[in-house]
């Protein structure tokens, strides 16, 4: 069980909703906080960091957006899975645009949410897979993967943990093409899934390394396939 001796705070204003996900993460080995509404989540946090954030989207008061938002300020490799009610792809993109490293869409399993916390905690854990160089350089980016620590040109990067586990595997692995499913297996460690999620970090990324985000020299669009990193003298 990769849950087991994790800590993970519910925020979610449905009481029945929050038991349901306590059951089956303490079933699974997890500590489980709840938290009412967005305020209570903050709160929480601030009062103990957990090592996982479940996050309802529609709460009265703070809603699950802007509690991300403030998530992510502060705490930016925090991780957090969104639960959420609007289906629409706007919606799913706009939860990955503020910092979700995941979604799940109610009416949902919660099977299939403790499988997604697994996934997200495994990446989490520098432990989990085998280890990468403890110190990368290009041109003026550096990755402190040991540390988890990223900065251009001497000035630190706020990377969520989604993105800087997208950046190291790219940076491990230059010159080559991944298609969009590719990434979603290698770094977020799912056979299935939305490829948005992919396309959604990667601008994220490109917007924190790259000079010009329109035009990167970096992460380059490979057309048809995915994504290349192209190292080198910048």
């Amino acid at each position: 069980m990769t849950g087991v001796g994790h800590h993970v705070l519910v925020v979610d204003d449905d009481p029945t909703v929050s038991d349901v996900v306590r059951r089956y993460l303490e079933q699974d080995g997890c500590q489980v906080r709840l938290a009412a509404d967005g305020a209570d989540g903050l709160a929480a946090v601030a009062a103990q960091r957990p090592d996982l954030v479940v996050l309802d989207l529609m709460m009265p008061g703070i809603d699950g957006l802007e509690v991300c938002r403030r998530l992510r300020r502060t705490l930016p490799d925090l991780p957090v899975i969104m639960l959420t009610a609007l289906g629409e792809e706007a919606d799913r993109v706009l939860g990955l645009e503020v910092g979700a490293d995941d979604y799940v869409t109610k009416p949902f399993s919660p099977r299939e949410l403790v499988l997604r916390i697994r996934s997200v905690l495994r990446r989490a854990t520098p432990a989990a897979d085998p280890l990468p160089p403890a110190l990368i350089t290009d041109g003026g980016l550096t990755v402190d993967t040991a540390r988890r620590l990223a900065a251009l040109d001497g000035d630190p990067l706020s990377l969520t943990g989604r993105e800087f586990d997208l950046l190291v595997f790219l940076l491990c692995h230059p010159g080559r093409a991944w298609s969009r499913a590719d990434l979603l297996d290698r770094v977020w460690g799912w056979q299935f899934g939305d490829q948005s999620t992919v396309t959604v970090h990667v601008r994220r990324l490109r917007e924190k390394i790259e000079p010009n985000p329109a035009e990167p020299t970096r992460i380059q669009t490979v057309w048809g396939i995915g994504y290349r990193y192209e190292a080198g003298p910048r």
